[in-house]
């Protein structure tokens, strides 16, 4: 199973960004798809997460109104719109895939892990 994920990058306070993550080796429409950040010196947190179908959509306080995540079955790809980005979504970002839906708002909750895309938001 591979998760590659990237659009990360450089940008200001305000800008907007999309994050892509291309799964293979895996029947992507059966898994929870989840995208997770984690700052230096800080645990990995969550930040959002799309059932199988794509229906059903979760997020983290922190960035609700500002990102959103997207599923496209038939390219086994899962997104994370970010807009409005301020200096504090500053992280490495990862995508995530789970088989079941529960327990997804936490790492243990996932089986397979991208490499991870840096984002970097400058005030």
């Amino acid at each position: 199973v591979q998760l590659q994920a990237c659009g990360g990058g450089l940008v200001q306070a305000g800008d907007s960004l999309r994050l892509s993550c291309a799964a293979s080796g895996l029947t992507f429409s059966s898994y929870t798809m989840g995208w997770f950040r984690q700052a230096p010196g800080k645990e990995r947190e969550f930040v959002a997460r799309i059932s199988w179908r794509g229906g059903v959509t979760f997020y983290a306080d922190s960035v609700k109104g500002r990102f959103t995540i997207s599923r496209d079955n038939a390219k086994s790809t899962v997104y994370l719109q970010m807009n409005s980005l301020k200096p504090e979504d500053t992280a490495v970002y990862y995508c995530a895939a789970a088989r079941t839906y529960y327990n997804t708002q936490s790492p243990p909750g996932y089986d397979y892990w991208g490499q991870g895309t840096q984002v970097t938001v400058s005030s």
